[in-house]
């Protein structure tokens, strides 16, 4: 295409409403963007501030990433220095409020990027905004970090602010954490006494939470929890500026443009459940390698509604989010959004645990996902669900019989359309010990598919477990199922950290076992059970082997009864001797122990 002189050198005016365009600044309810040359940063919220940009992006969330655009006419030099100290004054200003801000130097034909002051390499033409923002959330997910981070706030709730309950500790926890991925203000509480701290969390998550409320007023339970936390006042300012600065480098550590749905609530879980007292037992909760897994052998797919009706900190509900947004082209998609509103349902009964399912999603900028406190058994639980139109089932039901495993399976398997997909896991022997509901259960649904999980997988429970996947609305009438046995997920136990997958072998082991769950053969632990016989894997049995040394032993053991030798009193009579009358030689390989007739002195031989 040919260039005219007058396009070589367009003017100021032209390359900013250019950049306008191309940036795609304009307000929205994130944020308030624009350009020009008139609007002061006093305008913008920066007090007494008179300098202006020549464009902005600023959102409402201080934690999110703005952008400072400066425009020159096109015939221009970029790489005068002057430029870029008038493009980083404006930053400066900017940084007084935001932690993350892109400079970017514009002239129409050469684009310099700065993050936070520092310059980048970037494409030569002009981007989206989306593409600058996501310069600060390249990083990915620092998991080891955020376990380290988590055990230092632990240590600190407990011997430095008096919270003696561990759930206790993880709703004050996640409730920091909420307030600070909503506002970006936790910064500002250091250094101002606990009274300010304590109660601007309050504050800032109540108004956090005020649009979600319209969807889900029970999200109202994680304020509730929060104020009923009793802990000590305190006048160390150093713990209470360090318990801020954990909480926003944790908040820092998952924004990221790679979260893939690791489960945040899950690390706090794991972490604070290592110091928990026995009285405190009783909740399991799924390990994330886990949750993708069932994820993808159910095939749930973007399109799906998905339901976990025991869900705990929401683990199955944040990696289901995840995986179907990005299924969908991106978080900024306007199908994520209705996965948001309308795709993901979970019941919780425990309060201070529904609680925490409630900040997990809200820390992923979720909070209007469908989440009901209420018993799972109960038949409201069963009206609630089928109304819901679920299509994908993904859950880990409590185990033990008084918290009612099986009647949540049963209830939910009867609530869900036919041939919904389900994917529980339970116990390995759970169905054949509940012989009656397992009877119901067969007549209504089937089987499928058993997974029996390592036994590593749950430390400290002393329970060993499987993934049971049932077809709704198809009786059993005695056909077979698939079974097999993963018998290692490749995770390793790291001292006071928990099992983590510390050479990379999940991602390969995972394959292998989806590939084989499609196939339904390609491994030696596989086969097919007849569940009138057995609702579980079946542990291979060990072939019988008789060995030279148990005949020899048989053996002799008869020809000492014939004589009338007792073997006990003549084998420690034997060994004394052997020990303390004997004499040895030893030659080469061969050592030759002699023992005197009758040197007990008693005429015994």
């Amino acid at each position: 295409m040919a260039v005219t002189i007058a396009d070589k050198t367009r003017s100021e005016d032209k390359i900013r409403d250019e950049a306008r365009q191309i940036l795609n600044f304009h307000d929205d309810e994130n944020a308030i963007s624009d350009t020009g040359q008139i609007t002061t940063f006093n305008q913008l919220g920066f007090t007494s501030v008179m300098d202006k940009p020549d464009g902005w992006y600023l959102p409402h969330n201080t934690g999110d990433v703005a952008i400072i655009l400066e425009t020159k006419a096109e015939a221009t030099d970029l790489d005068n220095q002057k430029w870029v100290d008038e493009l980083n004054k404006n930053v400066d200003i900017t940084m007084t409020k935001y932690r993350h801000v892109i400079g970017i130097l514009y002239n129409g034909r050469t684009v310099r990027v700065f993050k936070n002051k520092q310059e980048i390499t970037a494409p030569d033409d002009l981007q989206d905004k989306q593409f600058y923002i996501d310069l600060f959330l390249d990083q990915g997910i620092d998991k080891q970090r955020i376990y380290e981070l988590t055990a230092r706030i632990n240590n600190s709730l407990r011997t430095d602010f008096g919270i003696t309950n561990l759930y206790d500790r993880m709703v004050f926890t996640a409730c920091a954490l909420v307030a600070e991925r909503y506002s970006g203000t936790l910064t500002k509480l250091r250094g101002l006494g606990y009274e300010t701290f304590h109660t601007a969390i309050h504050s800032t998550l109540a108004k956090s939470l005020e649009a979600d409320r319209k969807q889900n007023s029970k999200i109202d339970i994680l304020l509730e929890q929060y104020s009923d936390i009793r802990m000590n006042t305190t006048d160390d300012q150093t713990a209470i500026d360090s318990f801020i600065d954990c909480v926003v480098e944790i908040s820092e550590c998952i924004n990221s443009d790679k979260w893939r749905g690791e489960d945040v609530m899950g690390i706090f879980f794991n972490e604070f459940n290592r110091y928990r007292e026995k009285s405190e037992a009783g909740q399991v909760f799924t390990p994330e390698h886990i949750t993708d897994f069932m994820y993808r052998i159910i095939e749930v797919d973007q399109n799906d509604r998905v339901l976990d009706a025991a869900c705990g900190s929401g683990g199955f509900l944040v990696k289901a989010m995840a995986n179907m947004m990005q299924e969908a082209g991106g978080v900024n998609t306007a199908k994520a959004k209705e996965i948001k509103r309308c795709h993901l349902y979970g019941i919780e009964y425990y309060r201070y645990v529904y609680a925490l399912a409630c900040a997990n999603m809200l820390i992923h900028k979720d909070g209007k996902t469908n989440l009901e406190r209420m018993d799972s058994r109960s038949e409201e639980a069963a009206a609630w669900i089928r109304s819901k139109n679920i299509t994908k089932v993904l859950m880990n039901p409590p185990f033990e019989r008084k918290y009612g495993c099986i009647q949540i399976v049963e209830n939910v398997l009867n609530s869900v359309p036919a041939h919904t997909m389900c994917a529980f896991i339970m116990p390995d022997k759970k169905l054949e010990k509940e012989k009656g509901a397992t009877k119901r259960i067969k007549k209504h649904h089937r089987l499928r598919k058993v997974i029996k999980l390592p036994e590593e997988l749950f430390p400290n429970t002393g329970v060993t477990t499987s993934i049971f996947i049932f077809e709704t609305g198809v009786p059993q009438d005695g056909h077979e199922f698939f079974a097999c046995w993963m018998k290692d997920d490749g995770l390793e136990t790291v001292k006071n950290k928990g099992r983590h997958d510390v050479h990379n072998r999940w991602p390969s082991i995972e394959q292998h076992w989806v590939d084989v769950l499609d196939k339904q053969a390609g491994d030696d632990t596989c086969q097919w059970v007849n569940p009138d016989e057995h609702m579980s894997y079946q542990m291979p049995q060990k072939p019988f082997e008789l060995h030279e040394g148990d005949f020899r032993k048989a053996a002799m053991d008869y020809l000492m009864f014939q004589h009338g030798i007792d073997v006990k009193a003549f084998s420690e009579k034997l060994l004394d001797a052997t020990m303390y009358s004997s004499h040895v030689d030893a030659t080469g390989e061969t050592v030759t122990i002699t023992i005197q007739k009758g040197s007990d002195g008693n005429g015994e031989d």
